[in-house]
């Protein structure tokens, strides 16, 4: 993996905040590019938040992205841009857990110091065929001594990278490849044939529907309306289209609350985007603006994009694959 290549604190800590919830081969491109523009803390802690959110478009859960920022950011100004070396140390920088601050001591400082990613959990929970629903207290405190006895004085760092490649390898969630794992003698799960059991799943929930719609708001430019959404919530910080719920009517509700006067030209296929707690069905309709293209007052959270107009924006996934759709039919029509 690239990031196991000089693994510093920096490049663990990117890895480690892009691999939550997040597959390894997903990750294997952005962290690249990620690197590529920012190859220290001072060079992210001095770049546009902008800058960092393009760079994680389409990654999802936007708020890790936003901690990265800031925790680099503390650590410049406050740190010389210098990691902390102990476990509270890292824990008091923005998005930075028990498990991730684990994983940078260990990895990168081969310090004795255990961690409980996903993947270590499942290995752990086979091993000593451990039951019990995730996300209950006392089987994560029971986790954590686990961990804690299995991670040694010595060899850390190459003990935490083996047992995480073990979990993504052959302790996979499904179908794990128990014949091949060199631990398989001694792992309980294995020996009372309880690999498909362990760990328990979480109950499934029934999640609730909301329904906006996306403006897709086109000016004679060939330009499309952006917007920066406030910094906390639903994809903070990154940029998208004017959106109102299902049943408002949308051209009035642009005219008096936006002050823009447009005209309908199609209304497209519900897409569905799925939260952890919730489903968001976006319609999206296109309309075409009539008269000035100005922007409000604020211009810095408003703005007409173009991808050729350079601008590097950070957008949520739906709302980037509807622009490209959208300048992919322009070209094409050219």
């Amino acid at each position: 993996m690239p990031w196991q290549e000089n693994p510093t604190s920096y490049r663990v800590w990117v890895s480690e905040i892009m691999l939550q919830q997040t597959q390894v081969s997903t990750v294997i491109p952005y962290y690249q590019k990620f690197m590529q523009a920012f190859a220290d803390v001072e060079k992210l802690a001095a770049a546009e938040t902008d800058q960092v959110l393009h760079l994680w478009t389409g990654l999802g859960y936007y708020a890790r992205a936003r901690n990265l920022h800031k925790a680099a950011q503390m650590l410049a100004l406050e740190n010389a841009g210098e990691f902390p070396t102990t476990l509270e140390g890292l824990i008091a920088l923005p998005g930075i857990g028990r498990s991730t601050a684990g994983a940078i001591l260990s990895l990168s400082l081969n310090q004795s110091v255990p961690i409980l990613d996903g993947n270590v959990k499942r290995v752990l929970t086979r091993y000593h065929a451990i039951s019990g629903r995730p996300g209950n207290k006392k089987l994560e405190e029971q986790l954590w001594t686990i961990a804690t006895g299995h991670t040694p004085e010595k060899n850390a760092a190459e003990y935490t990278q083996a047992i995480m490649d073990l979990g993504a390898t052959l302790c996979k969630r499904s179908r794990p490849l128990c014949e091949l794992c060199p631990v398989n003698s001694g792992c309980e799960a294995r020996e009372q044939n309880l690999q498909g059991q362990l760990p328990e799943k979480k109950t499934k929930k029934t999640l609730p529907v909301r329904q906006i719609v996306f403006a897709i708001i086109e000016n004679s430019e060939g330009e499309v309306l952006l917007e920066k959404r406030p910094p906390q919530g639903i994809w903070g910080g990154l940029w998208g289209f004017p959106e109102c719920d299902a049943d408002e009517d949308l051209a009035g509700w642009l005219d008096s609350k936006r002050g823009y006067s447009t005209t309908l030209l199609q209304r497209d296929a519900v897409i569905r985007h799925t939260f952890s707690h919730f489903h968001l069905d976006i319609t999206p309709v296109k309309l075409k603006l009539s008269g000035s293209s100005t922007t409000g007052e604020d211009k810095s959270t408003e703005c007409w994009y173009k991808p050729d107009n350079q601008m590097k924006l950070g957008m949520a996934a739906p709302v980037k694959k509807l622009v490209d759709q959208l300048f992919s039919t322009q070209a094409g029509e050219i």
